[in-house]
């Protein structure tokens, strides 16, 4: 059995849960799923232009963890741009404490999607589908 994800820290909740290409009904799209540990490893890797190890810090992982987080993320990013698919934020296995007070007891970390008025943390096994 594979060892389970643990929560990583994220200070951004952003407030829109899909980017697609202009002109095309996101219903036509295929989509590529952005979880919400990634987008916060972009955002301090590139956005903020953290090292490694500060990013890592910040989300209370190992370096090599965020390594591959923002590894994974800008891959998908960078599929989603290539092939004019949509990129749908989601999940993840996270805490941020604007989440746990929307959405109660996250102890679970299971779920997807938006809750009634907060992201809901994790969803399965913390990986995206795309």
């Amino acid at each position: 059995m594979p060892r389970p994800f643990c929560q990583r820290r994220i200070a951004f909740v952003p407030s829109v849960t899909y980017f697609k290409p202009a002109g095309i009904p996101l219903r036509e799209l295929e989509e590529v799923a952005l979880t919400l540990d990634e987008l916060e490893a972009i955002r301090l890797a590139d956005l903020q232009g953290l090292y490694q190890e500060q990013a890592a810090q910040e989300m209370g992982v190992s370096r090599a963890t965020f390594g591959r987080i923002v590894e994974s993320a800008r891959r998908k990013v960078a599929h989603a741009l290539t092939s004019g698919k949509a990129l749908r934020l989601e999940g993840g296995p996270v805490t941020h404490p604007q989440l746990d007070r929307a959405s109660g007891d996250w102890s679970h970390g299971h779920g997807h999607g938006r809750h009634r008025s907060g992201w809901q943390r994790g969803f399965g096994n913390g990986r995206g589908r795309g």
